[in-house]
């Protein structure tokens, strides 16, 4: 909530231009809704991790570019083949053994909590946020403004949220360097992925955009390499291979 809270005051100095400030009325409550699948994702994710582990929600993660294509199938009647599924899941495996450092203990001790229930949901509603996101945008709308519309919608639906689940905000408890970290995620990972995510979807599609997702945890094994001198195996970096292949083939399949 924090987060999405300074994003929309960073964002608000758009409104300075009066087409933006006239653009808005008719985008917000299609950013709303938008928004609205986004924070669940982080509302389930963070639940989920009050019962199940990283590991586990990483490993649930690889489902949403499989679950996005499917509903693709009944929102844009694009079909998947046989070739695209076997992808999906090599896509998949490659993924899951960058995730399980190619441990295969880690792998075996793998097991599915109530934790993990919730997190499917918030990846469903991941999945969704692509789809509408996809939907709803139209090529008029201004991006920041349909941004900022989207964090306002957003931010309201974490704001019940923290309501029903009786969660206070406790806001002063972010300060020093954790307030530099939350200013980061608001203007990088918040602002700016909204925005790219929000242009792919515009010229790839919702199922495209979710593919790169498989390259998620091959780019953070590679800067944690560089950052943080960890080690990446020879069935890592295997790993690593066969996601950004899988990844690169689903890119390049036609609807």
């Amino acid at each position: 909530m924090y987060r999405f809270f300074i994003a929309l005051v960073v964002l608000s100095v758009i409104f300075v231009k009066k087409e933006y400030r006239q653009k808005f009325a008719s985008t917000f409550w299609r950013g709303s809704v938008v928004g609205l699948f986004y924070a669940l994702y982080f509302i389930g994710m963070f639940k989920a991790l009050e019962t199940t582990t990283v590991l586990n929600t990483s490993t649930l993660y690889t489902l949403i570019p499989l679950i996005t294509a499917i509903l693709c199938i009944f929102f844009f009647k694009e079909n998947i083949s046989k070739k695209q599924f076997l992808v999906y899941l090599i896509a998949m495996v490659g993924t899951a053994i960058v995730i399980f450092t190619a441990d295969i203990s880690l792998f075996l001790s793998f097991s599915l909590n109530s934790g993990d229930a919730i997190f499917l949901l918030g990846s469903i509603s991941m999945a969704f946020y692509s789809i509408f996101l996809n939907v709803l945008y139209r090529k008029d709308d201004k991006s920041l403004v349909f941004v900022f519309s989207t964090l306002l919608g957003g931010s309201i639906a974490m704001f019940l949220a923290m309501q029903i689940l009786d969660i206070p905000l406790e806001w002063h408890k972010i300060e020093g360097g954790l307030f530099y970290y939350v200013l980061y995620l608001a203007t990088a990972t918040t602002i700016i992925t909204l925005l790219l995510y929000q242009k792919g979807a515009a010229l790839l599609g919702s199922k495209k955009l979710m593919a790169y997702l498989y390259l998620s945890p091959a780019i953070v094994a590679v800067m944690s390499y560089f950052w943080n001198d960890t080690s990446i195996t020879g069935s890592v970096f295997l790993g690593i291979l066969v996601s950004i292949f899988a990844t690169i083939i689903l890119l390049k399949e036609k609807v």
